[in-house]
């Protein structure tokens, strides 16, 4: 069987850094990553590339501690295909911006590059991204002492990187997971929407539907940050995506007839939430990898210690080894490495009307749903009894919204397994 094609669009982060490694270290046949394109989120894009950068640092030294204790080094897809890197949308397409630093650090990774500057590569290769310096698109990093061949730096933007990946792959071919806000897919998708359709799935890491919000009583962070970036994603599921599209002054409105609609699979905090890692789990699996010099164990430890003070700071009473990290991303990177498993269940009612709000005062970001019961009717325009075409079969957003796993109560371990081991 052919290793499953994937694109990881990113805002690293704590918790997309462990998705990162969970699925860098997947054996070759069974994923290739074919892109890492980073986008603003957690915290500033620039950052982003830093901690990205970083990880493949330690990993480089990882691999070495590995082969002098005669380990196995692991991570067969890195070393396979190493991923092009491409650094994407610093701002929002039309929102004020909002970082999640208060969670992740400013640095997104709990101030560890203050904290362990011993761990961060002096060199973070920043003009290899930037077009201004050289155009000519994506190139090895050039050999040196701090230098790796682990991935492979672009200067185009990431929403072009990822019409040029699809565009050089088959049709359906490739899954996108998205677990940070959508503005790289919503201007690749405004770019040249028949190119990005040709994307096998979107996998967003985004929205509460029936749980409450992360950053507000209404919204999960991704979707708060870049709510027209979402809604316009969304659309593209509709048979009618112009029925859905939010006003957006920045960018065009998707053609009237498009060739098909979207396959998006959304893990909302309803099924993220299910899976966890505690700190305990944490703790029994970085102990002894401390104790032997593991560089990768001391990177994570350093940035996992500052993650599960926060959660006791904001969770009074989940302290010690029973605080829980909730995994968001990974669990969204370990469906496209699993996706054929039958544990995968989505809503009875999937695929559902599933529309990001855009302008509320107080619900920037919420997922709708229309949980009347009344009968769909076959109608194209707006009647009194229908404002926003929600029973119309011909309109509205088609999205499959995933409910569960059978990895809900291992989820920690596997993660952990995999990175580590």
């Amino acid at each position: 069987m052919s290793p499953r094609k994937i694109i990881i669009d990113t805002d690293p982060g704590i918790d997309d850094i462990l998705a990162l490694l969970l699925a860098l270290s997947a054996k070759p046949e069974e994923v290739e990553i074919l892109l890492i394109s980073l986008t603003f989120g957690n915290i500033e894009v620039k950052s982003c590339l830093r901690n990205v950068v970083s990880m493949f640092h330690i990993l480089e030294r990882e691999f070495q501690w590995r082969r002098e204790q005669g380990r196995p080094e692991g991570y067969g897809t890195l070393r396979a295909s190493p991923p092009v890197v491409a650094v994407g949308a610093e701002d929002p397409l039309e929102d004020q911006k909002m970082l999640a630093d208060y969670f992740h650090g400013t640095d997104g990774l709990g101030g560890i590059h203050e904290s362990h500057p011993h761990l961060t590569p002096k060199e973070a290769w920043e003009h290899l991204f930037d077009p201004a310096v050289d155009p000519t698109g994506i190139k090895p990093v050039p050999t040196g002492d701090s230098a790796h061949q682990s991935f492979i730096p672009s200067n185009r933007p990431a929403h072009e990187e990822i019409l040029r990946v699809l565009r050089e792959n088959d049709p359906d071919t490739v899954t996108l997971v998205a677990v940070g806000p959508l503005t790289n897919l919503a201007l690749a998708s405004a770019a040249d929407p028949e190119t990005f359709l040709r994307v096998k799935e979107v996998v967003v890491m985004g929205g509460a539907v029936n749980e409450p919000g992360n950053v507000t009583p209404a919204a999960e962070f991704n979707a708060y940050a870049d709510a027209v970036a979402a809604a316009r994603v969304y659309a593209l599921t509709s048979p009618s995506p112009r029925s859905t599209l939010p006003p957006c002054t920045s960018l065009p409105a998707y053609p009237a007839t498009l060739s098909k609609q979207l396959t998006l699979r959304i893990f909302p905090l309803d099924i993220t939430l299910k899976h966890g890692v505690t700190q305990g789990q944490f703790r029994r699996m970085i102990s002894p990898l401390l104790e032997s010099g593991s560089p990768l164990a001391e990177w994570v430890s350093a940035f996992m210690a500052h993650t599960f003070r926060t959660l006791e700071r904001l969770h009074p009473g989940h302290v010690g080894d029973v605080a829980e990290l909730s995994l968001h991303d990974p669990v969204c990177v370990w469906y496209a490495m699993t996706a054929d498993h039958a544990g995968w269940k989505p809503t009875p009612t999937s695929p559902e009307d599933i529309r990001i709000e855009t302008t509320g005062q107080w619900t920037r970001g919420l997922c709708v749903v229309d949980r009347r019961s009344r009968h769909p009717i076959e109608a194209e325009e707006e009647s009194s009894s229908d404002h926003g075409l929600w029973l119309s079969t011909k309109a509205g957003n088609r999205v499959w919204r995933m409910d569960s796993s059978e990895v809900e109560d291992t989820f920690g371990d596997t993660l952990l397994d995999r990175i580590f081991m």
